[in-house]
């Protein structure tokens, strides 16, 4: 199978694997060559595969949709991280979340700003009519 895992602004992942294991709304589930075609919401969580190799990789991914048609197994998340060893992994997701965390923050300041400017900007102009 070839497993692509896309991102808003890249293809992170674009490889052939043997096994797919991810978790859905519903539980978790596994894919392998023969699987039949197959459609998934995917909550945040670990998705490993397999590589033709027998080795076992694991993607730290955000919510997101998986979709198998025929060979091919497409993956699309909002965010991924990947490293070879499991507990660096948690490392890299937790400074990758609290980056964004930041950048949200900063984002929703941002708007209320925004709106706060607006809302002002309406009460002037009533007063001036």
């Amino acid at each position: 199978m070839n497993l692509k895992v896309l991102l808003p602004n890249e293809v992170f992942l674009d490889c052939e694997v043997a096994k797919i294991n991810a978790e859905a709304q519903n539980g978790h589930f596994c894919l392998l060559p023969r699987h039949v075609d197959f459609v998934a919401a995917l909550v945040p969580g670990l998705l490993s595969y397999e590589d033709l190799d027998g080795q076992e990789h694991f993607l730290a991914i955000d919510e997101g949709a998986l979709v198998k048609c025929g060979s091919e197994v497409l993956v699309s998340t909002r965010s991924a991280a990947r490293n070879g060893d499991l507990g660096q992994l948690r490392h890299v997701v937790v400074e990758q979340f609290e980056s964004l965390d930041e950048r949200e923050r900063l984002a929703r300041s941002a708007t209320a700003r925004l709106e706060a400017g607006l809302v002002r900007r309406f009460m002037e102009f009533d007063k001036a009519l």
